[in-house]
């Protein structure tokens, strides 16, 4: 990798950008199982760190990501420190960086006395899972831990014994600790993610993050685990054999890990000759779409364990094996269409309708676009041939065109004048726009391409599921029993179509829906009766007025007492609120100056929701008290004891008010494990952070 910096101060400025969005993708890879890049993209930032680090010794700091392993040991689970760390190994990305690996490693291993003839390497396909360490004491497992940082890993014990394929007990009463890596096979992959569609729950990125995520789900799931398998692919430490025989390499130690009951994978190639490795790790490359598991590579190690020990370990990583880092597989197919997609918020995203083709595991036919820029940057048009690789290993993206296979026949894409679903007005939000109102709500500005095309009518159908799916959640009214796939049900039968509808539903209407007995039927009428008296708040955020989370409800029904009032405020008056920004204000008079706005609060209100205020309600339980009084908190993180709402009610019932976003009139920001970019805005402004206790202590 070639660097092209003018200066020393340009390279600095770089390797803090790099250090950032590594951080940022590290993050949701390892503590939350939802990448948003994939990992050759991922490599290639850590390749370009690691090449300015060299160039410059200077900015080669300790603290830098490529001194780090993995990820941080979650705060959910008890830590495990490995008897010996499970690190990680040398990635290489051709195969002249392999064949150079191979040569100097024989190299250094004749001048240390060995003949050449005896060198071998093994090379194996390498998983793409999760990698642990599984303890046997007397024969029976013990303890079973994520890889973590390397040295120190979660306990998740109790869920690795739901795993079938681990063996719970061996069959010699061996002492040992072995490691392996966790993984979905593809078929459950694709069946797991067909259900959560259907129940309208986010999609997981990759088979990785399925396994991932189940497997550090602190309340065990015994369909979600037995789902998953695992290959054991190294001895770490203790006895192999009763008798203390000590393997000799890592093709015998494979051997006899076998032979206790553990899966393994098969050693593709024995050998020292580098042709035949490289030949080897070909053919793993081109078995990649045949096989029923995700590979993100091959690994090259040399066999014997004396020769290991004589090439020693380098920073973090051993010097006798690498990791050979395949490509995001593409290929090319034909663009049949473009079709648009209009989501609860109002954007509207162009997807791409293929010829369906084979692409890492799956038949693709439909691809994500993003947003016109994208389409015209990539002078993308319908009847195009196009390059199709998989983001995150799973989401279809179109990569190229293919100008030279034009025939005359491919067409332009330009985006509707109206919404396609209601015929609405559209409007332009630029990527400026985009970002700023992401941080006025206190979120992490992400990266935006372009900008977004969205639909202002909040009443449009296409937005109409997402929309009830949102105002029945438990931050808004909680309606127990009725998630995404009664909400649809409800829809298709035309019994809905706004959240108002919902409580004229009768018993009788639920019954009769597919799998809807009576005694469901009664629960769901039930729930739906109790929301009726969540308050003004709750409403108003569950609305769905885009910005208008639920501090910002809580303090326009303060200001205003209720609901009725916000349709004669201007947007002056809104943004007048503390923090309360000028995006929001603009979003929450379109909303209640739209056509449909005041019929949906009329009937809401003829069906006994509270609307307003009433004089003396309070809106958590317990006894209330003033403690906070005139105090401002913002939460970031996960809480040791305490979900956010939780958190929150507890503030707001000891006379604390609970913001989105910090500022200088912030008194406190409450921080658990993870904070966000709240808590690097916080020690900016020079705002004081406070844990869990410190709140407990405040309030004694």
């Amino acid at each position: 990798m070639e660097l092209h910096f003018r200066t020393e101060a340009e390279a600095r400025a770089r390797r803090d950008e790099l250090y950032a969005k590594i951080a940022r993708a590290a993050d949701l890879y390892y503590n939350h199982d939802a990448p948003e890049i994939s990992d050759y993209e991922y490599d290639m930032l850590f390749e370009e760190l690691k090449t300015i680090e060299r160039e410059y010794p200077a900015l080669d700091d300790p603290a830098s990501p490529t001194h780090r392993v993995g990820g941080a040991a979650s705060e959910k689970f008890s830590k495990v420190t490995h008897p010996v760390p499970l690190g990680s190994l040398t990635d290489v990305f051709d195969e002249e960086s392999l064949r150079d690996f191979v040569v100097k490693s024989k190299e250094k291993l004749v001048a240390a006395g060995y003949r050449e003839e005896d060198i071998l390497f093994t090379v194996e396909p390498k998983i793409d899972g999760l990698s642990v360490g599984l303890t046997y004491e007397g024969g029976r497992l013990t303890v079973g831990a994520t890889r973590g940082d390397g040295t120190v890993g979660e306990n998740v014990t109790e869920n690795i014994m739901l795993i079938p394929g681990i063996p719970r007990a061996l069959p010699e009463r061996l002492d040992l600790t072995v490691r392996g890596e966790v993984y979905m096979p593809r078929e459950n992959f694709e069946a797991v993610n067909r259900e959560r569609e259907e129940l309208g729950e986010k999609l997981w990125a990759n088979p990785r993050n399925a396994a991932a995520g189940a497997l550090r789900r602190l309340k065990a799931d015994r369909g979600a685990l037995s789902i998953l398998d695992i290959f054991v692919f190294n001895f770490q430490t203790g006895d192999l054999y009763a008798d203390g025989h000590a393997p000799v390499s890592h093709n015998e130690t494979i051997e006899r890990i076998r032979a206790l009951g553990f899966p393994t994978i098969n050693v593709r190639a024995l050998t020292g000759d580098p042709d035949r490795i490289i030949e080897a790790v070909r053919g793993i490359g081109s078995s990649r779409e045949g096989l029923p598991y995700d590979i993100d590579g091959a690994v090259v190690k040399v066999d014997s364990l004396e020769m290991r020990g004589a090439l020693g370990e380098g920073p973090g990583v051993p010097k006798w094996a690498v990791a050979f880092k395949f490509p995001p597989e593409r290929k090319k197919t034909k663009l049949v269409d473009i079709e648009i997609q209009v989501g609860r918020t109002g954007v509207l995203t162009p997807a791409a309708v293929l010829a369906p083709v084979r692409l890492a595991g799956t038949t693709v036919t439909r691809a994500t676009l993003h947003n016109i820029d994208i389409i015209k940057m990539k002078d993308i048009r319908v009847g195009d041939s196009v390059i199709v690789q998989k983001a995150g290993d799973i989401i279809p993206e179109i990569v190229a065109s293919v100008p030279a296979d034009r025939d005359g026949s491919e067409r332009p894409f330009s985006f509707p004048e109206k919404c396609p679903s209601c015929g609405g007005e559209l409007v332009w939000d630029s990527a400026a726009e985009l970002a700023a109102e992401a941080a006025e709500d206190g979120e992490e500005p992400e990266p935006v391409e372009g900008g977004a095309i969205r639909c202002v009518n909040p009443f449009c159908p296409a937005q109409r599921e997402r929309r009830i799916i949102h105002f029945v959640s438990r931050g808004a009214m909680n309606i127990d029993g009725v998630g995404p796939k009664l909400i649809r049900q409800l829809l298709e039968a035309d019994l809905i179509r706004d959240p108002a509808d919902l409580y004229g539903l009768r018993e009788e209407d639920i019954s009769a829906l597919p799998r809807m007995g009576e005694k469901s039927a009664k629960n769901v009428i039930s729930a739906i009766d109790a929301s009726r008296g969540r308050g003004p708040a709750r409403l108003l955020y569950g609305l769905g007025i885009r910005h208008v989370g639920e501090a910002a409800a809580e303090a326009l029904v303060d200001e205003f007492g209720g609901i009725s009032p916000l349709f004669e405020k201007t947007a002056d008056d809104i943004s007048a609120i503390y923090d309360m920004g000028e995006a929001t204000a603009k979003k929450v008079t379109e909303f209640f100056s739209s056509p449909g706005a005041r019929d949906l609060i009329d009937r809401l209100r003829a069906a006994g929701v509270e609307t307003e205020k009433t004089a003396g309600a309070a809106e958590t339980d317990g006894e209330a008290g003033d403690g906070l009084a005139g105090l401002t908190f913002v939460l970031t993180g996960t809480l040791p004891t305490m979900s956010r709402d939780e958190a929150t009610a507890l503030i707001k019932k000891n006379g604390g008010k609970v913001t989105g976003s910090v500022s200088s009139k912030t008194s406190f920001v409450l921080a658990g494990a993870d904070p966000g970019s709240k808590l690097t805005k916080a020690n900016a402004l020079g705002v004081a952070v406070i844990s869990e206790d410190d709140l407990f202590d405040m309030l004694k």
